[in-house]
């Protein structure tokens, strides 16, 4: 009996699936490979952010002692604190990224652009896949970050640089976060930081599409839809993706911090005046490294990100029947 009213519930949610427009069905396979992705490297996501923020507390840390000093202070929770804000984020960002990405991709051939139709067409139709997301989600973004850099001790004073000691407002959830942000700085205060991650995520999310198609394309057919072909593919599109925009997710998360941080000289908050003063001032007062802090763990984190990312996504086209789109050919 069991097994029966299984069966037809099966049967009744894939005929409901069936019903659904393509978009809608990509719109769904992109939010949960994003949930399910972030979620898988929520410790390690958080431990960058405190490396790329932190000038002392956590600036001379390794990963091993970022990760005992996180469990210290927060618990085995803290790992996935801001986890929450992340995925709020990552589902409609994600979802955004991929179904834009599948829309501009075919609009483009559609059209005829002078793009030809090869890979390049894949990395246009990414970056402006990528740019659309971000738009459409930074606020969240900017709650994940600022909670992500609480850590429980905060209540107690902590040295942030050479002003002296600093104590950190404490939220106690998205919508305070949101809502003091807007207080701040109206609806630019939401959008603190978004000019480095425009400019970083353009080429990331348009490199991390054309290397995986470009990986995929000398896979043989019949290996299209292994999952021993997607981690290894997703993994080097992000890792390469990744390497070549890190210096600017620094300086985004440095700005979007920043109002957690010690005052300025001139009794401001705001550091930096735009993405390129913010790169010049960080090699200028932190050194040039600070433009890689937590690059490693970044390494340890985008390899299972990315490479979960476009394997759930893959999977989930397969079960939500999504047919398959053509195939971008040599240029």
């Amino acid at each position: 009996m069991g097994s029966s009213q299984g069966s037809t519930l099966s049967a009744d949610v894939m005929s409901l699936v069936d019903t659904l427009p393509v978009l809608a069905k990509t719109l769904i396979a992109g939010g949960v490979a994003g949930a399910v992705a972030k979620t898988a490297v929520a410790p390690l996501e958080r431990i960058k952010i405190l490396l790329q923020t932190r000038t002392n507390d956590f600036r001379t840390l390794g990963v091993s002692q970022s990760l005992k000093k996180v469990l210290q202070c927060d618990g085995p929770l803290g790992f996935y604190k801001g986890n929450g804000a992340s995925v709020i984020r990552i589902i409609p960002y994600a979802a955004l990224h991929y179904m834009t990405y599948e829309v501009y991709r075919d609009w483009i051939l559609e059209n005829n652009l002078p793009l030809g139709s090869g890979p390049v067409v894949d990395l246009v139709a990414g970056s402006a896949a990528g740019g659309t997301a971000v738009l459409c989600t930074y606020p969240l973004d900017l709650a994940r970050t600022k909670l992500a850099y609480q850590v429980s001790d905060a209540s107690q004073s902590f040295r942030g640089g050479a002003n002296g000691v600093y104590r950190q407002h404490a939220y106690s959830g998205i919508k305070e976060v949101l809502s003091m942000a807007y207080k701040e700085g109206g609806p630019r205060g939401l959008y603190r930081g978004i000019g480095p991650t425009l400019i970083g995520i353009l080429p990331y999310a348009g490199l991390k599409f054309y290397i995986y198609e470009e990986l995929k394309r000398h896979v043989p057919e019949e290996h299209q839809n292994s999952v021993r072909m997607h981690l290894p593919c997703g993994a080097l599109a992000g890792l390469f993706g990744q390497t070549l925009t890190y210096p600017l997710d620094v300086v985004r998360r440095q700005m979007q911090v920043e109002n957690l941080q010690p005052m300025t000289s001139d009794g401001s908050n705001k550091r930096y005046k735009n993405t390129f003063d913010g790169l010049n001032t960080i090699v200028r007062t932190q050194g040039w490294r600070q433009l890689f802090a937590g690059l490693s763990i970044n390494y340890i984190k985008i390899v299972p990100s990315v490479a979960i990312g476009f394997t759930v996504y893959e999977s989930m086209k397969s079960w939500l029947r999504i047919p398959p789109r053509e195939r971008s050919k040599p240029a």
